[in-house]
């Protein structure tokens, strides 16, 4: 027997088509929403307090040494994640973590931005602890870096990257726009810098050369300190420069496991330029002043220094990457304490680089081969506080 059997047309087929894929979309979207809920999250702390206070030295000393956290990852920065990015994760999969491989040096400006040379990476981390953003800073892509190990800012927002391997330092604006590279056939391994804005000069540490040699503002060097030799004012693979607060520049002398501080002097022998420094570099001359520390293996000797930073008060904080620790002294010399040890957990290290400490007295470690920052924080004492404006005053 002939039985009819009804066949949809075409668009009905299509029809019923449409409505079942328009519900599975909107089961599919019903789960992306729900797990996008989960995942939509506020900001969080970027440096959350340890459970228990670290710090340094030990009782019965008050403390002057508090570890605050760190920096390994974009991740750290624990940016809020709203509804819309969250869908678009969940549809297309998360933007990548980007991290650190050998964090050499750091720095840090007046919007509260991180600035990390990685020698590793080849890059310059970018880390925005104000708007919880991460960039990465390099030359042209035909031009990128080779070894960039050495940083140093000045108050215009220029940042000074020393790219040791390409002999060169790259000048970037405050946006992270390449300006310039200076030090072509002048330099052969550039590492640590520092930019003095009072007589608009970098200090520039040539391990190569053993010297540290002067650009102005102009990029053309117009000074050359030291040369290859054991007595004060010669140095072996210097590493890392800076200027005190009284315009007395430091060296990090690596092979001759010391630090030599440097006096400046008018070159008209007027005497110690002190605060009131001439405003050109050419005007003055450094002379070594004081050697600190030389090779051995207790405290206040050194087996491989390399980074250096003074605090506010002009602490001089000195990174020993054989003995993995800090040590820090009086601008006379005089040791004051040591923090650190070899390890991977707060307040240890394996073999540290560069070290940074900001207007606000925090210290910033480049804590190499555990590939992150550590943070602290130095407070003097409540005892050596000097009292407020009013407090304890004497009044008629």
């Amino acid at each position: 027997m002939f039985v009819h059997r009804f066949i949809p047309s075409p668009p009905a087929r299509l029809k019923r088509a449409l409505v079942a894929r328009r519900r599975s979309l909107t089961r599919a979207l019903g789960v992306v929403m729900t797990s996008a809920a989960g995942c939509a999250r506020p900001a969080g702390p970027i440096f959350e307090p340890p459970a228990t206070p670290i710090s340094w030295p030990g009782p019965p000393d008050e403390p002057r040494i508090h570890y605050v956290g760190q920096l390994s990852t974009s991740a750290d920065l624990k940016a809020a994640r709203p509804m819309g990015d969250a869908i678009h994760d969940a549809l297309f999969g998360r933007k990548p973590v980007m991290g650190m491989l050998h964090p050499f040096a750091v720095e840090s400006d007046e919007r509260d931005r991180v600035f990390v040379a990685d020698s590793g990476g080849r890059v310059v981390h970018v880390f925005d602890l104000a708007r919880r953003k991460y960039e990465q800073w390099s030359p042209a892509p035909s031009a990128g870096f080779v070894n960039p190990v050495g940083l140093a800012r000045a108050a215009d927002g220029r940042l000074f990257v020393a790219d040791s391997a390409a002999s060169l330092i790259w000048i970037f604006d405050a946006a992270g726009n390449v300006l310039d590279a200076w030090g072509q056939d002048e330099l052969i391994r550039p590492c640590g810098m520092a930019y003095d804005d009072t007589t608009s000069t970098l200090f520039v540490a040539d391990a190569g050369n053993h010297q540290v040699v002067l650009f102005d503002r102009a990029g053309q060097p117009v000074a050359r300190i030291g040369g290859r030799g054991a007595a004060l004012g010669q140095f072996n693979f210097p590493v890392d420069v800076l200027i005190d607060h009284r315009g007395r520049l430091y060296v990090s002398d690596s092979l001759n496991c010391r630090i030599q501080q440097f006096v400046p002097e008018r070159a008209d022998g007027a005497g110690d330029a002190g605060d009131s420094r001439m405003p050109v570099a050419s005007t003055l001359q450094y002379v070594p002043s004081l050697q600190i520390g030389s090779r051995g293996d207790m405290p206040g000797y050194f087996s491989r220094p390399k980074g250096i930073a003074v605090d506010r008060e002009d602490h001089l904080y000195v990174i020993d990457a054989q003995f993995e620790a800090v040590q820090v002294y009086s601008s006379e010399g005089v040791l004051l304490m040591a923090f650190g040890r070899e390890g991977r957990g707060p307040g240890e290290f394996w073999l540290p680089s560069g070290i940074h400490i900001d207007s606000s007295d925090r210290l910033w470690i480049a804590d190499t081969f555990n590939q992150r920052i550590q943070v602290f924080d130095y407070r003097a004492p409540a005892s050596e506080r000097a009292p407020e404006s009013g407090v304890g005053e004497v009044l008629p």
